[in-house]
Parts: structure tokens; sequence; C-alpha cells
């Protein structure tokens, strides 16, 4: 069984006022709306958006126009394919504006992996679906990037203008009314012009409600600009669904490669070094009894031989029972209520009896969730200072996994609580390819569609929920 490490180190400090990016930052109120910082980068953001428009636009159109004509050819499609897997630069510009001004971090999709073979090549380029994703972006922001822009600028400025009306309104030309006079001043009509005290306060008080509405009209547009950039420049569900097991897969094999040859050195330091010597000892017996020597040394030497046998046996045992529990052929409670027998601290375990009601758990199921168990139980007795553990394994409908994996089906809810000192946290592999700590039974569970879910405040309690897909009554699901 591998040991966890201690993944508990103390929670960083924030000093005070800081927020860190990606949280929820407190709004500006209406009156303060319009001197905000965020009001500025949101009105940058639409100025930027629409000096990039006509290009992208442009090339958006290009892109479709130019693959349509150039399907006919075979070697022009490979610049098409390329025309479109450029929309992936377009679509990077884009979420670096909406990071930079909107504090809104969108992930970044899976790089383009070029296939082998021509055909699977230019179909590749052809049909990449991120770059076609960001190529729509592109044409549907066109109209949205000039009526944003036109309707927010003309808020401000007709805002501004209206509040400082009284000022520059003097120094406009004068205008013969309908009544003979000489007006200075905007003119409504053919008699209305806004020269009177009166009318300088409404014009005044117009401006200031248009200026007090800008940011939020402004806000209005920019919640339309990071609802479609979330929605078509962010990894589809299906890619990130598919990077997901390819990490669980690279280190569900990295774990696996760690065990082997952890097994090896094992077998190689520690069994094969005593029955080496058990060979030697033997030998050595062999050859006092045939030159006539003392039997009495012989037979300490067997005797030693036959000792030295005894541990490599229970060496072995050991070794396998890391491999597949003895326990288990009995099923997972049974395995589990051994595991806690022989456990260093108090542990109480309680396995819904509807777990094995319709049948035993799959053999990598029952083993995944029986080490997730036994390191939890392990890093409670050793780092988190736990006088007992508590152990609930359960069976629970499809939906509590999170994922909707259909009818028929379910999972198994593990959750491990100790009452130790808390603060654990799982800790990123450092690259050494070891999957070790809570990162990695994190990885393991992970590589069976499985979910890691961790709560452990400082001072305790420590709580682990996992979940694991189970099989339907009919079949493996």
């Amino acid at each position: 069984m591998t040991t966890m490490t201690a993944d508990r180190p103390a929670a960083a400090a924030v000093p005070d006022g800081a927020v860190p990016r990606g949280a929820a930052r407190p709004g500006p109120n209406f009156l303060t709306a319009p001197f905000a910082a965020r009001t500025w980068r949101e009105q940058g953001y639409l100025t930027l958006v629409l000096l990039l428009a006509p290009f992208a636009f442009t090339y958006a159109v290009f892109a479709v126009s130019f693959t349509a004509g150039i399907a006919v050819t075979v070697v022009g499609l490979f610049v098409a394919g390329a025309v479109v897997a450029g929309g992936r630069g377009w679509g990077g510009v884009y979420r670096g504006l909406a990071r930079d001004l909107l504090d809104l971090d969108v992930a970044v999709p899976a790089p383009y992996v070029r296939p082998r073979g021509f055909w699977r090549t230019i179909g590749s380029l052809i049909g990449d679906a991120t770059g076609w994703r960001a190529l729509l972006f592109m044409f549907v922001t066109f109209p949205l990037a000039i009526a944003a822009f036109v309707t927010s600028i003309t808020f401000l400025g007709t805002g501004l203008g209206g509040l400082t009306y009284w000022f520059w309104y003097r120094y406009l030309p004068e205008q013969t009314g309908a009544d003979g006079a000489l007006h200075r001043g905007a003119q409504f009509g053919d008699a209305y012009f806004l020269d009177t005290p009166p009318r300088l306060a409404l014009a005044a008080l117009v401006g200031l409600l248009l200026l007090l509405c800008w940011p939020w009209v402004t806000r209005m547009f920019v919640l339309l600009f990071r609802v479609l950039t979330t929605a078509l420049l962010s990894p589809t569900r299906a890619s990130l669904r598919v990077a997901e097991l390819e990490r669980s897969r690279t280190g569900t094999v990295d774990d696996a490669d760690a065990r082997l040859r952890r097994i090896e050195r094992d077998l190689h330091d520690g069994t094969q070094a005593r029955l080496v010597a058990v060979a030697m000892q033997l030998g050595e017996a062999r050859e006092h009894l045939a030159d006539g020597g003392d039997v009495a040394q012989a037979a300490e030497l067997v005797d030693t031989a036959h000792s030295s046998t005894k541990e490599a046996l229970t060496e072995l045992r050991e070794l396998a029972r890391g491999i597949h529990p003895p326990a288990l052929d009995n099923g997972l409670g049974v395995a589990l209520e051994t595991l806690a027998a022989r456990s260093a601290l108090p542990v109480t375990v309680d396995v819904d009896p509807g777990v094995e009601a319709d049948g035993r758990l799959t053999p990598a199921l029952e083993s995944i969730a029986y080490f997730t168990v036994a390191e939890l139980v392990t890093n409670a007795a050793k780092h988190a200072r736990a006088s007992g553990v508590y152990v609930l394994v359960e069976a629970a409908g499809g939906d509590a996994s999170g994922s909707g994996s259909g009818s028929g089906s379910g999972v198994l809810r593990i959750r491990v609580r100790d009452d130790g000192r808390g603060g654990a946290t799982v800790v990123a592999p450092d690259g050494s390819g070891l999957r070790s700590g809570l990162a990695g039974l994190a990885e393991r569970v992970r590589s069976v569609d499985g979910t890691f879910d961790l709560s452990s405040p400082v001072g305790g309690p420590t709580v682990v929920t996992v979940t694991l897909p189970t099989t339907s009554p009919s079949g493996p699901a």
C-alpha cells in the first residue's frame, strides 16, 4: 500500500484588502459607477473590440468563402485549413482582452495536434471545431461591437455634453429664432432654444442622468460579450472530458509504473537478498555434512536458513497484500472490517447493505475503494494526529455523482472523516512522475470517472468524499 505524504501545509495568508483573481469583486453603486475603474476598463474593451471587429469580420468571411471556393482542389485545402486554424489565434486575442480588461479567465482550448496521414491532416484542419467556433465569434460580434460602442459612447458623450452645456453653449453661433430675436444654444424646433437658466438646468439634469446610466448600458453589452466569449472561445465540454481522461490515464500509468518499480525494488533488495542468503547457508551446511564436519554447526546453519525462509514468506505475503488484499476475496465490506481491525487508530466502518445487494462490485472498483480508505486511514494516523476515523460506504443514484451517467447506473460514495488537526490540501505533483499523497489518490479516483472532494479546515475535522461509478444491475456501466 502506498503511504501518503503529509499534504497539510499551512494556509497562505492573503493581505488585507486583496482580492484573489477570479473572485467576485464588489461592484460600484449607481452614483460612483461613472468614476469606477471597472467602468472605464469595460469602455476600453468595447473600443478595442470595435477596432478589431472589421478585420476579424473580414477574416471570418474570407475563411468561409475561401474554404468553399477551394474545396474543388486538393492542395488548396491545406491553405483553407490553415486559415480555419488561424481562428485559434484570433480567439487567443479576444480571450486576452477579456482576461485583462474584464477579469474573465477563459480556459484555453486544447492545442491542435496534427494526425498522421495526408487526408486525416486535411480533415482535422478543415474540421477544427475550435477554429470554427472562433470564426463564429468574430462573425457574430461584428454588429454587436458596432452597436455596443455607438450606444455606449453616445450615452457618455451626450451625458458629458449635457452636464457641461451651461458652460460651452455661449460659444455657439447666434441664430435667429421664430420670435425674431437672436439666440445662442441648441435649437429644438423653430422657437425652442436651450438658453434660459431653467433650460440650462434641465440640460444638466438630463446629462447627469445619461452619465449615470452610461456604466450600466456599457455593462449590458459587456455581459453579452462575456457570454459569447465563454460560449464560443472556451473548450467544449467534450474536449475538457477528453483532456481529463488523458490526464487521468497518464496519472494511472505513472502510478502503476511507480508501484511496479517499488515492488521490483522490494523483491530485489529484500526477498531476493534473503533467498540468496538462504541458498548460501544451505550450501554451506551441505559442504559441512559432505566433508564430515560438525553436525551441530550444520544444523545451526539449516535453522538459520529456515528462519530466513519464513521471513521471506512473510515479506512476500505483505507484497501480495499490497497488490491485492486477500480480504477482498470475501467482498469490500469484509475487507474494510479487516482493515479497521488492523489499524493503529480506532476505525468505525459503516457499509450500506445496498452496496453489494445486487452482487459483488467489479474487482477494479473494489480495489480502488479499498486502497482509497486504506490510504486515508493511514494519512489520518500518521499526519492528522487524529484519535479516531469514521468510514461510511453507501450506494447512491446516478445523480449523486454529478455526472448524470444515465438510467440504471449509480455511484459508490465513500466518506472518510477524522477528528484530527485539519489543514489538509491536495498538492499538485512536482513533475517527477510519482503520484503520492492526496494528489495521487485524486488521480486514481478520476481515472475511473470518479470524483474526489476534500474538506479540511484548520483545526479539523477532515472529511474526504469519494464517488466511484458502479455497475448497473444488467452489467457494467
